[in-house]
């Protein structure tokens, strides 16, 4: 595949996420852009090489950089949050407290769940629907998180995001059991 067949697809499925992800049907992403429904869909469907801008104006429009609507390198966003990273969001002196782990923009349904994977044992799920984010919280051990086909290694005190609408594994490697809290946003029926 050249340079240019993979920029046009990156930006053909780069374009078709985040218009979903914004909520905007072709007719609203056309009006904010001023971009032509027509154009929107041959982008989306991979069949022209847009101008520069019109990129810039579909970017603009979705409110992201022309980098990240043409990013091909990217894939399946892993977001890992070590622990110093994470925001303490209260605290007392007698050490109650609340710290943000990570967050998602996504909307739709939310499902939280409490995980133990024993040393040795993995969980392998198949792609969920476009749009679906999945966070998670290591609290003990070390999980490996296999997305799309490439390891991550997060270790305890570690939050993750990532897009799970590609193949994923949860793996315990390790000799420590794992222990995690996850949650799953889907998105909303259309």
């Amino acid at each position: 595949m050249s340079d240019l067949d993979q920029l046009t697809q990156s930006l053909a499925r780069n374009l078709k996420r985040w218009r979903g992800e914004r909520g905007f049907t072709l007719d609203a992403l056309a009006a904010r852009s001023g971009v032509s429904r027509g154009m929107i869909i041959q982008i989306e469907q991979a069949r022209t090489n847009p101008s520069v801008g019109t990129t810039v104006k579909l970017a603009d429009a979705l409110g992201v950089s022309i980098a990240t609507l043409l990013d091909y390198e990217q894939g399946p966003q892993v977001r890992l949050v070590p622990p110093d990273q994470a925001v303490r969001m209260w605290s007392t002196p007698a050490g109650s407290s609340t710290t943000l782990l990570v967050g998602t923009d996504a909307r739709g349904p939310l499902e939280l769940w409490a995980w133990t994977l024993l040393p040795g044992e993995e969980s392998v799920s198949d792609p969920h629907p476009d749009d679906t984010v999945e966070l998670l919280h290591v609290s003990a051990g070390e999980l490996t998180l296999v997305v799309d086909g490439k390891p991550h290694a997060v270790p305890a005190g570690t939050s993750a995001t990532f897009e799970a609408n590609v193949p994923h594994t949860y793996r315990n490697d390790g000799a420590e059991t794992v222990e995690m809290t996850m949650a799953v946003s889907v998105p909303p029926a259309r």
